[in-house]
């Protein structure tokens, strides 16, 4: 969806944009003049000022350790559900929150590798998220295995001939990101699952950029594994949990390595020796973070409200103004844009590249306009579709030209 062949100005976009009402359940803030970073941590809702003080006050105030039983001890699982029914494309009893990204994303890639005994490698490409990068690299060397890389387009991202050219019947897991973190990138999540299964692997999707923004099928895509964080789009808050994907027909053949007496078949019989629940309940560890979890409801009701197809018609507006408006006001400077333009292939992000870049960033956030940089040369405009104006975007690209200006050429 492109916004014609003019540009139009920011303020005409807003005028028409169904979604333009939305912003304003979200807390302003006074310190910042253009927020374009949602897709690192989302904004507070105004609800869940109310939402945290209710919880403090009833939930765990008054009705004390009485809300495990009540609701805490099933929240990882219903909220897990919930966000498997409203973003990810999945039935319920395959998701559960609990962790931080990268404990979900070690968790579940040793209990990849660990069934598929016999295969050796692991496979990720060059451009995927360090974190990632490192867990992979950290549990070849546990585990005896080899790593081996795609070499994946920095402006572009992993596809199905490059997966194929790196797997093998040698290959136990492949982890890949749904969108490229610095290009914005949409892999083909449908076609390069179905390489790797043809050859008899696994295969585990970061969907950190994904949830909240872009319509996902997991369930229908026959995705294996998949973990995502929750401060992003579903604007859960800084350090918020993250939530973990494992099919159905995988469940009890996984034997994650973090043993705890969360995931215990029976928790509270404190018994000797560890037996794995059954289900999803294996995957957790330690006791869930509750409070982490509460602001996540609020998002994920407006999610619901509005539907992922209208937030993904708002993002592909916001990026398409974005590009258009760098190419039309930007590219004098030498300014290009990292990342896809088609459609189809492009998240909720558009990066724009300039050797500057890395100086340009600080004098922006001394203006409250608020990108982020990305090495080695660019800034990420990140733009959560239903917080994001179509004025407050032209304001921020506005003091990038502005700045441009002032520098040497």
């Amino acid at each position: 969806m492109t916004i014609g062949t003019t540009l139009p100005s920011a303020r005409e976009l807003d005028a028409t944009d169904p979604l333009a009402g939305f912003t304003a359940r979200f807390i302003g803030s006074n310190e910042v003049v253009a927020y374009l970073d949602g897709n690192s941590l989302g904004r507070p809702l105004a609800v869940t000022v109310d939402r945290v003080s209710e919880f403090i006050t009833g939930a765990w105030g008054s009705r004390l350790i009485r809300s495990w039983d009540e609701q805490w001890m099933q929240l990882p699982f219903t909220l897990g559900d919930r966000i498997g029914r409203v973003t990810l494309g999945a039935a319920a009893g395959q998701t559960v929150v609990g962790d931080s990204t990268t404990v979900l994303l070690y968790k579940l890639i040793r209990a990849a590798v660990d069934a598929r005994p016999g295969r050796t490698e692991i496979v990720i490409d060059t451009d995927n998220f360090p974190t990632d990068r490192y867990l992979l690299e950290g549990i070849a060397a546990e585990r005896g295995l080899t790593l081996r890389w795609i070499e994946a387009d920095p402006q572009g991202g992993v596809t199905a001939q490059l997966v194929r050219d790196a797997v093998n019947e040698h290959t136990a897991l492949v982890v890949l990101s749904h969108i490229a973190y610095r290009s914005g990138y949409i892999a083909d999540v449908p076609a390069i699952t179905d390489v790797i299964h043809r050859c008899g692997a696994l295969v585990l999707w970061d969907l950190c950029h994904s949830a909240g923004s872009v319509p996902t099928f997991l369930d229908e895509w026959d995705v294996d594994l998949a973990v995502g964080c929750s401060y992003k789009y579903l604007n859960g808050g800084p350090g918020a949990p993250a939530y973990a994907y494992v099919r159905s027909s995988l469940q009890d053949s996984l034997h994650q390595p973090i043993w705890g007496w969360m995931g215990a078949d029976n928790v509270f019989a404190m018994a000797d020796g560890f037996v794995p629940a059954s289900g999803m309940r294996r995957f957790l560890s330690g006791t869930p973070p509750v409070l982490g979890m509460v602001p996540m409801h609020d998002m994920l009701e407006l999610i619901e409200e509005v539907g992922i197809a209208a937030i993904r018609e708002k993002s592909l507006r916001l990026t398409d103004f974005v590009i258009r408006w760098a190419e039309a006001n930007l590219s004098e400077f030498g300014v290009t844009v990292g990342g896809p333009r088609a459609d189809a292939e492009r998240g909720s992000h558009v990066t724009l590249q300039h050797p500057q870049f890395e100086k340009v960033t600080p004098l922006l956030w001394e203006r409250d306009i608020i990108p982020d940089f990305r090495f080695p040369n660019g800034l990420r405009i990140g733009l959560s579709p239903l917080s994001t104006s179509f004025a407050e975007v032209e304001i921020g690209l506005e003091n990038v030209r502005d700045i441009m200006r002032t520098l040497p050429m």
